[in-house]
């Protein structure tokens, strides 16, 4: 098992969070934490999630995403917990 940090932003819309959360359950991921926020009309959320990588690797998650976040005019992202620490570390 793997962890991933999967990161939303786009215009607010009604079934965000239910539609990514669903994409997830579907492809066997788990959140294991969450955090959304919307400023003004911009949404924004982060979610720690576990991934088997033998059901779906990391890649394949995030075209998956992609295409999800591409029907709903929302950017999505998907990356390993490792390649986030260091991409995010001071």
């Amino acid at each position: 098992m793997s962890r991933a940090v999967v990161t939303v932003v786009g215009e607010d819309r009604v079934g965000i969070v239910a539609r990514v959360s669903s994409a997830l359950a579907e492809n066997g991921v788990n959140i294991e934490d969450i955090s959304q926020t919307i400023m003004q009309d911009l949404f924004t959320m982060m979610m720690l999630v576990t991934v088997d990588e033998s059901r779906i690797p990391i890649g394949d998650l995030q075209k998956r995403l992609a295409q999800v976040g591409g029907k709903m005019g929302v950017h999505i992202t998907v990356q390993h917990e490792d390649l986030f620490r260091f991409m995010h570390r001071i």
